[in-house]
């Protein structure tokens, strides 16, 4: 290969390097989220051990948390699994760590990993090797030189083989804990967390996103500046005077439960331990609600194989049994149970599009006095969201609606995110009656319906073409959202998982998403969405095109077998519907299609 080829393929290289995107995972400190690739994103988030589950399990277990509704999954290292004697490492077989990581890749889930050096979880000492104990005088969780030697001769080992799976660097670990709940150990050692914290940076560097949990009786010796502060808390606690806790540690940022607690363990000699599944739920969805971000501990709980069970001792010893089942909403065998399911309805509810915006459309808005066509904010196809305020008090039903037939072609309105109707091209009988206050929030949702290609007019310009009319009152001061939705659609972007619930009524605007996969091998079949009204579809980032199962007369949409992933890989489906999702929401695959069954 000549030296001018080398040159030009290696200038290549570097401009495409320069042009791919940055993989990041940071803190918005202004918004009070995570950005995820420079995008709002929430995880939704449970615990399994690797240790506590066969090798030949792992993608099983993973599998059904995937499908549960899950984009993370949260686990511990167990120093002692791995070191087993002073320098004497074990990543083999079952304390492969590398090959949990990857069955966690294959089924899309991002990885919060919590390395210790202490780990707790009902776990042979805490996951600290009972060698260390061989010098009598050490002082265990501390700065003392003994545990910090040995500290700092585990981590050179087990830190450089994560760093190739940190996000950034094109793994899926977005987060590594410091420790675990030092707050709660009965010495507070700032220097010990000083050491870790810097011992962390210097080997994973200064990119990676570090955390710290503690209960709230243990946030002023848990915490550390530099070190994101997160709580943990099970149903029967006060969610609001936690958080509010937290906010005094961490006044900007996303709120954080790294621990939800979905069941508890058990003890020799005690009855097993169980979770009221509604409180459970109930705050689940609470915290949800307010934007949270949750890991559920544990999500699947698994066995004590061999001696690796703990104990605890509260006044009296208390040896934890062999099953860590834990009453998780994935069993001890890995059966979904009641609880599963109650979770999945809770974390799958409709996402309302207005909630968003920020994804959408990334970008300030524009703003104008009068509103402009999709074409002059160069806005081709899909969808403009056009937002103003109510310049007074109406306090009886007042008419909205369009001069000279200016809807092009389809408006979805709604009053403080609550929708209204819709409003249509060439159907004037469409006209909503809107009551509000001066300062009310409405937004209008712009659908391109496609332009006119035989006719008389072939300047078909889309959105509102003049202003619209609420009773006598010209409306302006507009601001104008383009939302590009394709392009998130296609790209492997999180940002439709669960960022946040909307749990109105299913009307108006807003976003469903499921995984399935098929039995068999991909084979061409038809799209059927019963009691579905009107949107958008995706399947496997692909638009498939729009739907309008109310009007008809088609009630199918043709999907090419290509576009599905065959049986073992999960395929994605994702729906804008834009008026009102069936109140039990589901989907069909037919081998035949539905094209004349028109409804109203």
């Amino acid at each position: 290969m000549g030296l001018r080829l080398r040159l030009w393929l290696l200038l290549l290289l570097h401009l495409l390097r320069a042009q791919a995107a940055p993989r990041s995972f940071v803190v918005d400190r202004g918004r009070d989220v995570f950005l995820l690739d420079g995008v709002p994103f929430r995880y939704v988030s449970g615990s399994v051990h690797y240790s506590r589950v066969p090798r030949q399990l792992w993608s099983d277990r993973l599998h059904k948390m995937r499908m549960s509704g899950l984009n993370a999954v949260q686990v511990y290292v167990p120093w002692n699994y791995h070191e087993p004697q002073p320098g004497v490492y074990n990543f083999q077989g079952n304390r492969d760590l590398v090959a949990f990581l990857k069955a966690a890749s294959r089924e899309d889930l991002l990885v919060i990993l919590r390395p210790g050096p202490y780990i707790c979880a009902e776990w042979e000492m805490g996951g600290l090797p009972s060698w260390l104990l061989r010098k009598p005088d050490i002082v265990l969780r501390t700065s003392d030189s003994d545990f910090l030697a040995a500290v700092d001769s585990w981590f050179h080992v087990l830190l450089p083989m994560l760093q190739p799976w940190l996000y950034h660097n094109g793994g899926n670990i977005i987060s590594v804990q410091v420790e675990n709940e030092y707050g709660s150990y009965f010495i507070c050692d700032y220097n010990y967390m000083r050491h870790l914290a810097g011992l962390f940076r210097a080997l994973l560097g200064d990119e990676i996103f570090l955390f710290t949990t503690d209960g709230p009786e243990g946030l002023s010796c848990g915490t550390l500046q530099g070190l994101y502060s997160t709580v943990d808390f099970g149903p029967a606690d006060n969610m609001t005077k936690i958080f509010a806790m937290q906010r005094k540690y961490e006044p900007n940022g996303p709120l954080v439960n790294s621990e939800y607690y979905t069941g508890w363990l058990d003890y020799w000699g005690g009855n097993h331990s169980s979770q009221d599944l509604e409180s459970m739920t109930s705050i689940l969805q609470s915290m949800l609600e307010l934007g949270a971000n949750v890991n559920m501990y544990m999500f699947h709980g698994g066995t004590n194989f061999g001696y690796w069970n703990g104990a605890d001792w509260k006044k009296i010893y208390q040896p934890v049994t062999t099953s860590y089942d834990y009453d998780a909403p994935i069993s001890e065998a890995g059966d979904p149970t009641p609880k599963l399911l109650a979770i999945q309805k809770v974390i799958s509810q409709d996402g309302d599009l207005l909630n968003f915006l920020n994804v959408l459309c990334p970008y300030e808005p524009i703003r104008t006095q009068l509103p402009l066509t999709f074409e002059a904010v160069k806005q081709d196809y899909g969808f403009v969201l056009y937002r103003t305020w109510l310049p007074q008090n109406f306090t009886k039903p007042t008419r909205l609606w369009a001069q000279n037939n200016s809807i092009h072609d389809r408006a979805y309105v709604m009053l403080d995110g609550v929708f209204q109707g819709t409003m249509e091209r060439d159907k004037e009988e469409a006209a909503l009656f809107l009551t509000g206050q001066a300062g009310s929030t409405l937004d209008v949702l712009m659908e391109n319906m496609g332009r006119i290609s035989y006719g008389a007019n072939f300047s078909d310009f889309k959105g509102l073409i003049q202003p619209l009319v609420l009773g006598n009152a010209i409306l302006t001061n507009w601001q104008l959202f383009p939302l590009n939705i394709d392009a998130l659609m296609e790209s492997e972007n999180r940002a439709f998982e669960t960022q946040k619930l909307d749990l109105k009524p299913p009307s108006g605007p807003a976003f469903y998403s499921a995984m399935f996969q098929l039995p068999g091998p991909a084979w061409d079949t038809f799209l059927y969405l019963p009691g579905w009204t009107k949107g958008q579809v995706w399947i496997n980032g692909f638009n498939l095109g729009r739907y309008w199962t109310k009007r008809g007369p088609q009630q199918s949409l043709y999907v090419p077998g290509p576009l599905l992933l065959p049986a073992g890989a999960s395929n994605s489906i994702k729906l804008l519907e834009l008026e009102q999702a069936p109140p039990r929401t589901q989907i069909q695959f037919l081998d035949r299609p539905l094209l004349n069954a028109t409804i109203c």
